[in-house]
Order: structure tokens, then sequence, then C-alpha cells
């Protein structure tokens, strides 16, 4: 098999099992050198430093980081032991995560803001810490870990499922600014059988999710021909994408009665006729100001 990303050089948070794992060793299989990141844990690292041992016992190139992606002073050390290494950073898998599922109810304020914190800040946090050296070589590949459960909601998971869909916005936004250098960025919305989907679905479900049939996914994200902007969902080795979109919708010249003319239109607004995937937030700007412009200013 070709290796398309031979010699590129990888960094995948929370890699020491799970989804991070399987990360790891597909990228190395094709050709990437692997730092595997993970907090040390009750282990001490012991899944991390196998995973890279697994690396190594295929002809892989890979070295261990042990670090919170909560801490940025953590993550600048391991952009910072990846470019001793190797001498530069070429694609991020921000795939570190955490489950504190409970109904919004009965969730404490900090299991939601725990949450975030592992998801959003620490993607932030990583990605923080190589984003001037990609704008520098002119070259990048991101990946952030999205959810269904951010993108469509999940009973149970708010704080989850709010993470998710913000790492949406931060790679819409990252992918504008990095575009002019060459940095791509994407996400990758993974089902998978994991130590964090435990107990949620039946054996025989589980046993079609492992991670080996999602991390194929993240190949055509940190090629060279990538895309940007793409959320790539994978699991059970299907792949699909999403898109965030906007309807063609209405336009109601009386601020007066609009509030009641939309309670009983609001399907009018909802058809999904002529549906567009704006390119930038502007583009709800120009649709309504364009629908605006074509009726007559009132005296």
């Amino acid at each position: 098999m070709k290796q398309l990303l031979q010699d590129r050089v990888a960094l995948i948070t929370g890699a020491g099992g799970g989804l991070g794992r399987a990360h790891a060793l597909e990228l190395a299989r094709h050709g990437a050198r692997v730092l595997v990141n993970d907090i040390a844990g009750q282990d001490f690292g012991a899944s991390a430093r196998a995973v890279v041992a697994e690396i190594r016992a295929a002809g892989g190139q890979a070295q261990l980081h042990l670090g919170d992606v909560t801490r940025f002073e953590d993550m600048e050390l391991m952009a910072h032991q990846a470019l001793t290494a190797w001498g530069r950073i070429d694609i991020l898998i921000n795939n570190a995560g955490i489950l504190r599922d409970r109904s919004f109810a009965k969730m404490e304020l900090d299991d939601f803001r725990r949450v975030l914190d592992v998801h959003v800040m620490g993607a932030a946090n990583a990605t923080k810490a190589v984003w001037a050296l990609m704008q520098e070589q002119q070259y990048g590949r991101i990946v952030m870990t999205t959810s269904s459960s951010g993108l469509y909601g999940n009973f149970g998971q708010s704080n989850y499922g709010a993470a998710k869909m913000a790492l949406v916005g931060f790679m819409q936004t990252l992918a504008l600014e990095g575009a002019k250098r060459n940095i791509r960025v994407n996400c990758l919305a993974p089902t998978a059988a994991t130590g964090m989907t435990q107990g949620i679905l039946p054996p025989e479900a589980l046993a079609r999710l492992t991670p080996e049939c999602v991390s194929p996914a993240l190949i055509p994200l940190c090629v060279e021909t990538a895309p940007t902007r793409m959320i790539l969902l994978a699991g059970a080795g299907s792949f699909e994408a999403a898109h965030v979109t906007m309807t063609q919708g209405l336009y109601l010249a009386d601020p007066g009665s609009a509030g009641a003319q939309l309670c009983a239109q609001l399907d009018a607004v909802r058809d999904r006729r002529g549906e567009q995937v704006p390119t930038e937030g502007w583009a709800q700007y120009q649709l309504e100001l364009a629908k605006a412009a074509q009726q007559p200013i009132a005296a």
C-alpha cells in the first residue's frame, strides 16, 4: 500500500486506548511519525506506552508524551517534543475526551464545566500549541472530534453535546483563518465502541462498532489533498458527511406582525428546497439583506 502520510508528523491526544489508539496505529500504518499523548492516569501511562511499543514493533516511529490537554503548558511541551524529535508538525488529531452523562436536571455544573474543559479547551490548547508553527511552515492538517450528540442531540448528554458542537464552530473559523497558509481543519464524528460507550449499546452492536472501522476516515482529512471544513461521520465501516445548512426562508416586512406570521408560517421557513451550505457566517447577512432589498422601504 502506498504510504499516504510518509514522514508526516502527527500528534494525537488521548491516544492511550480506544479511538486514540486506533488512530495512532492507522496513521503510523500510512507512514506517519506519531506522538502518542495521554494523561498518566492510574496506570501511569502504561496503555500509551503500549501503543508506542506497538507502532515501533511494526516498524514505525513513535514517541510518548504524558500530559493533560486542559493544561496549555503540557500541550506546549508536547509540541516542543515532536518538533525536537522530527523537526516539524504536520497533523494534529484532537481526540482526548471524557463523559459525565446525566440528565440536565440532575447534572452538577462542575460536570458540565469539566466536559467542556477537556473537549473544547483541550482542543484549543493543543491547537494553539501548534498553530504558529503550522502557519510558519505553510502546512497543517487538524482534525477535531465532534459527535452526533453535538450535531443532533442525545438525551443525558447536554454537556457533551454542547462541547462537541462547539468544536464544529471552532473548526469552521479555524478553517477560514488557516486557508491562506494551507492549514486545513475538519471534524470527525465517530461511532465506535470504546470505554465511553460500554453499557449504552447491546453487545451485537458493539461488536460492529470497532475503533478500527473509524480510523480510516482520518486519512483523507490528513493527506496533502485534504478538504477543509468537512464534517465526516464514520462507524461500522460506513462513512457519511454532515452539513450545517440554511434555508431560503421568508421575508416579512412588518416587524409588528412578523411574530404572529412566523407562528403560522414556520413550515415555510423550514422548507429545505433551495437550502445552502454557507461558506462563512456572512452568508446569513447576505441572504437576509438580499431579500430585504427586493422590498420597498416603508415611508
